[in-house]
């Protein structure tokens, strides 16, 4: 009976130990990462049409997709991120499509900080020549964007 039980604990502990280190890899035999693929990689896309009140509208929600596709269909349209405390580590791809109208990316909760910088805005405004293109990624506390 001590035996069984011994055993039982032995293989208890190795499974718990591999499972704990446990590497996923992705046409690879050897991972060298949590998640390592060795191949292409597909996101979910999607278009989000501005609502045409421009800067004084209500924004209208990114909660979906990960490259997302701003089209305002009045100037400094809003689009919002979601809460960066609820989502850390989350990242999207926001590219404004529209070539001559302004968009306007916020957050209601805390700031939107540009790649090297201590200096924060709860708005930046995507247009042709500026920021067409940015990733966004949240550290917990606020957004960080480079483009």
């Amino acid at each position: 009976m001590k035996k069984q039980n011994y055993l039982f604990c032995l293989l208890l502990f190795f499974g718990v130990k591999f499972s704990v280190f446990s590497q996923v890899g992705i046409n690879t035999t050897t991972p060298l990462s949590t998640l390592d693929i060795n191949g292409n990689l597909s996101l979910k896309t999607v278009t989000l049409n501005g609502n045409g009140t421009g800067n004084g509208g209500i924004a209208v929600l990114i909660d979906d997709g990960v490259y997302i596709s701003l089209n305002p269909l009045a100037t400094d349209d809003k689009f919002q991120l979601p809460n960066p405390n609820l989502f850390p580590g989350r990242v999207y791809i926001i590219r404004n499509i529209q070539d001559a109208v302004t968009a306007q990316l916020v957050t209601t909760t805390n700031l939107l900080f540009p790649k090297n910088s201590t200096v924060g805005s709860s708005q930046i405004y995507m247009y042709e020549g500026n920021l067409r293109t940015i990733i966004v990624i949240s550290d917990g506390q606020n957004w960080t964007y480079m483009n």
